[in-house]
């Protein structure tokens, strides 16, 4: 059954529910390399040490761009990160697809299947609603499916639309539908990436090595050379992932770190549970936790607890209850980012289009980290525990209500 949502000046849609999702390898082709948090099931583990094949992913001048795009500077309003831009490179002339209004813009979603895209949805439908020249916001909802995807795509680059908005499910398997919404729609890539460089635009925070090197840096400090470093992570295939994952295996190795387990976990708080306790029980000890996404950091917490252990240091995210999880039980903890505040820029970036103003080839937003010095000031008293913190939706109309806040 297709799920649609459709969005007017004023009215929100409601949010769909969730589904789990299907994943590929990804090629080795040049991608357009998006960061993004999954919304997909998986594998339940992996090969051990070894990974799945983050060789194909793993490029040395992206790696060191993103970590010098950590320092960047950005350009644009200081308190309104989602419209700022680090260091463009290349800037596209759209006169090509100026055109008037009002408009319909439409998004192809991978899913809903996470807290992070259900945080994000909110956000795209809100900030649609804020702009009374898109006239109708409509959502097809992947649910985690490629071929339903690449259906999706396929109608709504037939049906109209002023300009289409992707977030893919997965990177190799739906480029090619991509490339052909190319030919007849303007069409913005934002969250994770297609191996393709037709979308006039990408919009991305600093990136999947930069998330992945952050933590493990972080555990590189903390944890002693030897330490037994469990790997948690949630599906292969998917660009961001791998990204990360291919960086932060590096700085742990190259730290002396023994990576005992790598996992995948399908982002299942049970299942989470499950793994860490297997490792405890097979290792003895575990000395760091790295995750390759952090919605489920406080399983592993518990996990530990459960086993009469010691929380080691670990790697999150800014997930409102591991926020406070990590207060309340003054954990050793980092929070690397993917700020859910992009999924407003795809409209920004749709209307810039439409309206023949340039726009980065490649968006790419600031990508804060969350430590134990700035931790409290992005706990969101009142909201729910599975709310990500930095929205950027403080502003947004129906905030908090439409997020689940009181």
């Amino acid at each position: 059954m297709r799920h649609r949502l459709s969005v007017g000046l004023t009215v929100a849609a409601a949010l769909l529910a969730t589904a789990s999702c299907s994943s590929d390898k990804a090629d080795s082709s040049s991608a357009t390399k998006a960061p993004g948090v999954p919304g997909a099931s998986a594998p339940g583990a992996s090969p051990g040490k070894g990974d799945s094949g983050d060789s194909k992913f793993f490029v040395q001048a992206d790696y060191d761009r993103q970590l010098a795009l950590l320092k960047a500077t950005p350009q644009g309003p200081a308190d309104k990160p989602w419209e700022q831009m680090l260091d463009p490179q290349q800037m596209v002339d759209t006169t090509q697809f100026k055109k008037d209004g009002p408009y319909e813009i439409c998004f192809s979603n991978a899913s809903v299947a996470n807290n992070w895209r259900q945080t994000g949805l909110k956000n795209i439908q809100a900030e649609a609603a804020t702009h009374p020249e898109i006239a109708k916001f409509t959502v097809l909802d992947a649910q985690g499916k490629d071929d339903k995807q690449i259906s999706d795509i396929q109608e709504l680059a037939g049906k109209g639309c002023s300009a289409l908005i992707v977030s893919p499910n997965t990177t190799a398997t739906l480029t090619p539908a991509v490339k052909a919404a190319c030919g007849k729609i303007p069409v913005i890539v934002f969250d994770r990436g297609v191996s393709t460089d037709c979308p006039v635009t990408f919009v991305n925070p600093v990136g999947g090595y930069a998330f992945g090197d952050t933590g493990a840096r972080f555990l590189k400090e903390k944890v002693k050379p030897g330490g037994k470093i469990l790997a948690l992570r949630i599906l292969p295939g998917v660009d961001v992932l791998e990204n990360r994952w291919a960086a932060g295996k590096r700085v742990l190795e190259q730290g002396g770190l023994d990576v005992v387990d790598v996992k995948f976990t399908d982002g299942d708080p049970a299942k989470t549970k499950a793994v860490v306790s297997d490792a405890i029980q097979r290792h003895g000890t575990i000395d760091g936790v790295w995750m390759d996404a952090g919605d489920t950091a406080v399983a592993a917490v518990e996990a530990f607890e459960d086993a009469g252990r010691k929380v080691p240091p670990i790697t999150g995210e800014d997930q409102q209850q591991f926020l406070e999880v990590w207060k309340k039980k003054n954990l050793t903890a980092i929070a690397p980012t993917y700020p859910s505040y992009q999924w407003r820029t795809p409209i920004i970036a749709a209307l810039k289009i439409l309206k023949g103003e340039p726009v980065p080839k490649e968006w790419k937003l600031p990508q804060p980290t969350i430590t134990a010095d700035n931790r409290d000031q992005y706990l969101k008293p009142g909201m729910p525990p599975l709310h990500y913190a930095m929205c950027g939706c403080e502003t947004l109309p129906g905030y908090p209500d439409k997020w689940g806040g009181k």
